[in-house]
């Protein structure tokens, strides 16, 4: 499957986008390094991953900190050998022993009446194999649907982004649209 990578960094003028090579990165660990390297400050920078129609993700670093990550289909990324950059053992509540633990937790919810809406579609969808996916990993959105909230982007909208049917291509494109940098993105695509 092909796929694509951007760098998103935050300057004082703006985003400055580029795209990025994943084949040498082997963990979340280098990916947030790769990240913190397209930035002189220790200014936010975003990680754009898409694969083809199955999936997208969005990785935030923030200088030294923790990287903050959201995928739109947990189990559709866990197929993908990209997919197993963001789909950490702390992501997805793994123990050292590979235990799973409780995995609701991890399903982002939303506080409103299309949570609950949504929610009944899922289990009505998920009824044949359960709550979690293949080798216990939740179809649908997992992690930091927050992430970009500082910058205008609300866990509502990208919720509704990761919603079946949605195009992986289109979503980076209307997030990176509301970022401010949607031309520069599809310049480099």
């Amino acid at each position: 499957m092909a796929y694509f990578a951007a760098l998103l960094a935050r300057t004082e003028d703006g985003w400055d986008v580029s795209e990025t090579d994943l084949d040498d990165v082997e963990t979340l660990a280098d990916l947030a390094d790769l990240a913190r390297e397209a930035t002189e400050d220790e200014e936010s920078v975003l990680v754009f991953i898409e694969q083809e129609d199955a999936w997208f993700a969005v990785v935030r670093v923030d200088g030294e900190d923790d990287p903050r990550v959201f995928v739109s289909d947990a189990a559709a990324a866990s197929r993908s050998s990209y997919g197993e950059l963001v789909l950490t053992d702390e992501l997805l509540g793994r123990e050292g022993d590979d235990d799973l633990e409780d995995l609701d937790h991890l399903v982002v919810d939303l506080d409103d009446e299309d949570a609950e809406d949504s929610a009944a579609e899922d289990d009505d969808e998920d009824s044949s194999d359960g709550a979690a996916g293949a080798q216990g990993i939740p179809s649908g959105p997992l992690g930091d649907a927050g992430l970009l909230i500082d910058f205008g982007f609300g866990a509502k909208e990208l919720m509704d982004l990761a919603a079946e049917g949605s195009v992986p291509g289109d979503a980076l494109s209307e997030i990176a649209e509301a970022l401010g940098c949607g031309e520069i993105l599809e310049a480099v695509r």
